[in-house]
């Protein structure tokens, strides 16, 4: 398992970094664990496009 860093958020798109030679394929699913209003969630996005410099 790979792990990113989220770099940006524009509306629904999402830009995550990932170190070099670890970035996920195309159409695989990327999951993020965060904790709001003291819940733990998971939301689940998809990779759509490398842009390119690990994002």
């Amino acid at each position: 398992m790979n792990t990113g860093k989220i770099v940006q958020v524009i509306g629904p798109v999402v830009d995550v970094q990932f170190p070099d030679g670890s970035i996920p394929p195309i159409y695989q699913a990327l999951t993020v664990d965060f904790t709001a209003a003291g819940k733990a969630q998971t939301l689940t996005l998809e990779v759509q496009q490398h842009l390119g410099d690990g994002v």
